[in-house]
């Protein structure tokens, strides 16, 4: 786990979960879209801290919740974001494994918020079959698991009263600019999770100011 150790000297504080899109594989921490969030947030006047992050590259839904309980962080946050699937659509695993875990993870960030579900956020699954990375293998097919994974992220976030944040689309107009990909040609670079920021940020406001 990734703690911001000036996070006391906030009003509010930050919790994002999740696996290399949150972790920002390949950029700065600075290009991290939930810092970038954070500080979206301070240039409305909102105190809040950079966030705490517990995230890691190439983890499933089960294997960050085990790394959740691993952390043994028993703090509460006044925003909590969650943005993870992307592993398991890509290792082929159970769809309805993913809404099972996905929905323990809901539960899970809710706790850390309080058990106030207006605190937490979900981001959709970037579609990595936009990326160069991905050259040679079927867009259309990884669209269509994706899209049937954020299905499913989607619904479980309603029947909880937890706003999804679709940045999806985003991603997929990323095609054919290197810029806003990192080096690996796979993640995204800061210029692409700035998106995602400016796309969370009435959501994050809102939540804060509830």
């Amino acid at each position: 786990m990734i703690e911001n150790p000036n996070a006391d000297a906030s009003k509010y504080s930050f919790l994002s979960l999740g696996d290399s899109y949150t972790i920002g594989e390949r950029v700065s921490e600075t290009d991290r879209w939930s810092v970038q969030l954070a500080g979206l947030l301070r240039k409305d006047g909102l105190d809040i801290a950079s966030p705490d992050i517990i995230a890691r590259t190439g983890w499933t839904t089960s294997e960050l919740q085990d790394a959740i309980k691993a952390s043994g962080n028993q703090k509460t946050y006044s925003l909590v974001s969650l943005l993870i699937g992307v592993n398991n659509q890509y290792r082929g695993q159970s769809q309805d494994t993913y809404r099972t875990e996905f929905r323990e993870l809901l539960q899970t960030a809710t706790k850390f918020a309080g058990g106030k579900t207006a605190h937490v956020f979900v981001l959709s699954i970037p579609d990595w079959g936009y990326s160069p990375y991905a050259a040679g293998q079927s867009k259309a097919r990884i669209a269509q698991e994706i899209d049937q994974f954020n299905t499913i992220a989607r619904d479980e976030c309603e029947k909880a009263a937890i706003t999804f944040v679709d940045i999806t689309p985003l991603t997929r107009s990323a095609s054919g600019d290197e810029t806003q990909f990192a080096s690996d040609g796979l993640h995204y670079s800061g210029k692409q999770m700035k998106l995602w920021a400016e796309k969370a940020l009435p959501t994050a406001k809102e939540s804060l100011q509830k």
